[in-house]
Formats: C-alpha cells, sequence, structure tokens
C-alpha cells in the first residue's frame, strides 16, 4: 500500500492487484516451478541441485508476472538461464520460449523489438563464444524468433478485433443517438400538428359558445354569464396555445393557415402520387365512422409516408391503400410490389420513426416489413374512439 497526493489531497493507492497475477499464469508458473525441481532431483544439472533449486525456481515463479511485466521477467530468466542452464537443456530455455511470445503478444511493436533482443543477444553471444554453427541460428529462429513472431500477429489481430468491436459499438451508438433526435423530432413536429388541431377545436368552441349566448332571453343572465366565463376560457386557451406554438416551432415554422389534412383528403394525395408515376389503388372496407382529428391526421400520414417510401425506393412498382373501418379500430395498410433493397424501406430515413410515434400516442399498433410476395408492406392499427 502506497499513498499519492493529488491536488493537495493524500489518497492511499492500491499495489494489491498488481502483485496478484491471474489465476491462469499463476499456475503455468507453478508448473514451471515443479518441471524446475524436478529437474534438480533427478537430472544431471551443471550446478548443485541445492543452487539450481534456489535459482531457478524462483525464475520460474516470475512468469506469473510475464504479462505484466514482460521485459523484466525475460531478463530474469535469461539471467537464471546462464547461470544454471549453460547448455540450454533444461526448464529455463522453455520458459524462454514462452516470455519471447508473451513479449511479442503483450507489448507495442517498439517495446516487443526492445524484449526480442534482450532475449537474442545474450543466447548468441554464448553460440559465438562457443563457436557459431548454423544450427545455432537455425534454433534461434525456432525457439525464440517464431514465437515471438506468433504473439506480435496475435497481438494486432487482437487489436484489430477491439477496434472492430469498439467501432461496431460507436456506429451503435450513433445510430441510436440519431433515432432518439429523429424520435424527438417527429414528436415536436406531431406537437405541432396537433397543435393546430387543438386551436381550431376551441376556436370553434368560442364562436358557438357566443352565438348560444347572443340567443339568450334577458332573464337568462345566470346562463348568459356561464356562458360568457366559457367563451372567455376559450379565448385564453387560445392565447396559451398560440404560446405554446411559439415554444414548438421552428425557424422555418409559420403559423398554419389551412387546417391539417386528414382522410377526406386522401383521393387529392393519391392523385398526385399517380402523377409522379406511381400507379395507386384504393381499397375501403367497412363502414366510414367519424374519426378524432388526431386520429385522422395519423392516419392520412401514415398512407403518405408509405406512398413516399415506394416512390423514393420502390423503383418501378405499383402500390395499394387499404383502409379497413372496425368497430373499435381502423386499420391502414400500404403495400407496394417494388424490387428496392429490403422493398421500399428508406435507408437511414426517419419516416418509419415519425409512424411509429404517432401510432404509439393513440395507443394502436405498427408493423413494417417485406410483404409477402416482395415488395414492402406497412400496417398500423389505429383506435377510432378516444380511450379514457
Amino acid at each position: 500500500m502506497t499513498a499519492a497526493r493529488q491536488g493537495g489531497t493524500v489518497s492511499a493507492v492500491d499495489v494489491r492487484p498488481l502483485l496478484r497475477p491471474p489465476r491462469s499464469d499463476a499456475l503455468i508458473a507453478a508448473a514451471f516451478v515443479a518441471a524446475a525441481l524436478a529437474e534438480a532431483v533427478f537430472a544431471e544439472t551443471a550446478r548443485p541441485p541445492l543452487v539450481h533449486a534456489l535459482i531457478a525456481a524462483p525464475a520460474m515463479a516470475a512468469l506469473a508476472w510475464r504479462r505484466r511485466f514482460p521485459l523484466g521477467v525475460a531478463m530474469v530468466v535469461v539471467l537464471a538461464n546462464f547461470a544454471i542452464n549453460p547448455e540450454g537443456l533444461f526448464s529455463t530455455l522453455l520458459a524462454i520460449v514462452l516470455v519471447a511470445f508473451t513479449i511479442g503478444a503483450e507489448t507495442d511493436l517498439a517495446r516487443a523489438r526492445i524484449g526480442l533482443a534482450l532475449l537474442a543477444l545474450p543466447l548468441f553471444g554464448a553460440f559465438v563464444a562457443e563457436g557459431l554453427e548454423p544450427s545455432d541460428i537455425a534454433a534461434m529462429i525456432v525457439f525464440l524468433g517464431g514465437p515471438w513472431a506468433i504473439g506480435v500477429a496475435f497481438r494486432q489481430r487482437s487489436r484489430r478485433v477491439a477496434e472492430a468491436v469498439e467501432r461496431a459499438a460507436r456506429l451503435e451508438r450513433e445510430r441510436a443517438a440519431d433515432t432518439a433526435a429523429a424520435a424527438a423530432e417527429e414528436r415536436a413536429r406531431i406537437a405541432r400538428e396537433l397543435h393546430d388541431i387543438v386551436s381550431h377545436s376551441i376556436s370553434v368552441i368560442a364562436v358557438q359558445t357566443q352565438a348560444v349566448r347572443r340567443r339568450l332571453r334577458p332573464d337568462q343572465e345566470r346562463e348568459a354569464s356561464d356562458l360568457a366565463a366559457v367563451e372567455t376560457t376559450a379565448r385564453q386557451a387560445m392565447a396559451e396555445m398560440r404560446r405554446l406554438f411559439g415554444v414548438l416551432r421552428s425557424e422555418e415554422d409559420a403559423l398554419a393557415l389551412t387546417p391539417q389534412p386528414g382522410l377526406g383528403e386522401l383521393d387529392r394525395l393519391l392523385e398526385q402520387v399517380r402523377a409522379a408515376g406511381l400507379p395507386v389503388e384504393l381499397d375501403i372496407e367497412g363502414e366510414r365512422a367519424e374519426l378524432p382529428p388526431g386520429v385522422d391526421l395519423a392516419a392520412y400520414r401514415i398512407v403518405q409516408e408509405g406512398l413516399t417510401n415506394a416512390l423514393r425506393h420502390a423503383g418501378p412498382a405499383s402500390a395499394s391503400v387499404r383502409l379497413r373501418y372496425g368497430g373499435e379500430e381502423l386499420e391502414v395498410v400500404v403495400e407496394d410490389d417494388g424490387s428496392g433493397p429490403n422493398g421500399s424501406a428508406p435507408a437511414g430515413g426517419h419516416g418509419l420513426v415519425g409512424i411509429r410515434e404517432r401510432v404509439t400516442l393513440y395507443g394502436g399498433s405498427f408493423e413494417a416489413g417485406p410483404g409477402a410476395g416482395g415488395g414492402f408492406r406497412l400496417a398500423a392499427r389505429l383506435p377510432v374512439r378516444e380511450r379514457a
């Protein structure tokens, strides 16, 4: 345990994780220690058995920390090898092979080269002193250069894999952030459109209330007073809605001068799409029901988005729109038979995000994907009654 001073305060630094090797490395080091002790007892060593054991065992034990201190452990193993194994016959030589791989795998290329030199130069000097032979060079290449090169290749491959994983994670984070931003933008757009609907409804309430109040008899003062309060509240709500629009609108937005569209304008939308070159068929099933203004707008936007996607991405194709009115819900289906990638789904577009936000707002369901016969299919179910 040591202490470090940072910003005028003294904080303790725990060195125990550095002193505690990974379990797998500890087991490998234990195996090398056992081999070294067995050599000291049963093999003919260059040094007395006790000397061999006292030098070899600590050096082999150092292998437990070879990944944390590769160059330091390399020096320890090389020195031990020269002290007890001048003929290169025992476990210390195998330890050098392991350390050579570790240096290549655990250090950057510059330090890896230094580590290889620490291992190779002493052995090369010993070979030269004893009379260098071609087999000595071959042995160094096989027992040092080979493991070292494998370690370097392993490190580079691991780095590429880690970079690929990080890149994929970064792209996923960026995609999630982009989707979240698109969803927030679409919610703001929906809120602006609903502002127009609510503002129109409140305006109608104010006008109708005023008309009823003016038709009252003179003796209905109490009723007139109540209606005047309703009218005042409606006009105040209108003023607050205008302020709300000021908060929601973007710089390019202007106050809407026309009502928001609904399924009543669907025929005009289909004519525009056909004029743009996409044949479209409309099929209406069930008895048309009066829809809440927001649901009516959402259904129109769903059809509009589906046909826009088909125009942009389906290629030469035709499309169909089906409205199925049920007792509790309206089903909207837009299909095309295009041959674009993944049907006509927009690559990287945010239109489907907007549709999902609209459908979720009204408690409906939504699905989009390849159609059964090819192309792309977009289907949504919207409740036709307001939920309490």
